[in-house]
């Protein structure tokens, strides 16, 4: 396994961090950075690219995995972590933390538990596969959720769905932003909507990132 790892070894403030479908965390690196400056140990794997509307089980199931497997490899053992995720691996992070998915053939996905998850920030969250009734009763971690105005891949309506667990969750709609607004190197040709400040919008989500995981 790969993984870009940042920042000192801290059991206090262990960020795994879940890229989108994409795979690859050094298109959040300047996000990863901020983290890192402050104090905390960043581990973000690197997974092989698809398309979530099009991938298997076994690809969907292999980013939670992946996740448990590079926070036992990189983290302490008594680390108190705080998963940060976007799209699909914000699914991936609620998987870790309790969330009860169903698959498009409507069966329920046997998916890894991670107990050692306290918080998660989801960015875009890809959120469609816990409609079902029960499905994100488990979940007591502490969520601060951005959903992009605009999105039109995991939209609103999805973020919104988590405001249904028993945890407590902030959700933040932000004017303006779409499903790659979150990240620091979009796909080529990806255009903003004419107004939206992507540049302050990602100095200043960052920053609300950094300040909900390192909050005692």
């Amino acid at each position: 396994m790969q993984a870009l790892t940042l920042g000192p070894t801290n059991r206090e403030r262990v960020v795994l961090f879940g890229a989108g479908a994409g795979g690859d965390p050094e298109r959040y690196r300047p996000l990863l950075e901020h983290l890192a400056a402050h104090d905390c140990q960043v581990i973000a794997p690197c997974f092989e690219r698809f398309v979530a509307r099009e991938a298997t089980t076994a690809e969907l199931l292999a980013r939670p995995a992946g996740l448990v497997e590079a926070l036992h490899r990189w983290a302490p053992e008594d680390a108190s972590v705080v998963v940060v995720g976007h799209s699909i691996g914000g699914w991936a992070g609620l998987c870790l933390a309790g969330a009860t998915p169903w698959g498009r053939d409507g069966r329920l996905l046997d998916v890894p538990r991670e107990p050692r998850v306290g918080r998660l920030v989801l960015y875009a969250p890809a959120a469609g596969w816990f409609a079902a009734p029960g499905a994100l009763d488990a979940i007591t971690a502490p969520m601060l959720v951005f959903a992009g105005e605009l999105d039109t891949i995991t939209p609103v309506e999805q973020a919104v769905r988590l405001k249904g667990a028993s945890a407590q969750v902030d959700l933040r709609v932000v004017p303006g932003a779409g499903h790659f607004s979150f990240m620091n190197t979009p796909p080529p040709g990806m255009v903003e909507t004419e107004g939206f400040d992507r540049a302050q919008f990602l100095t200043d989500f960052a920053q609300a990132t950094l300040e909900f995981v390192i909050a005692p």
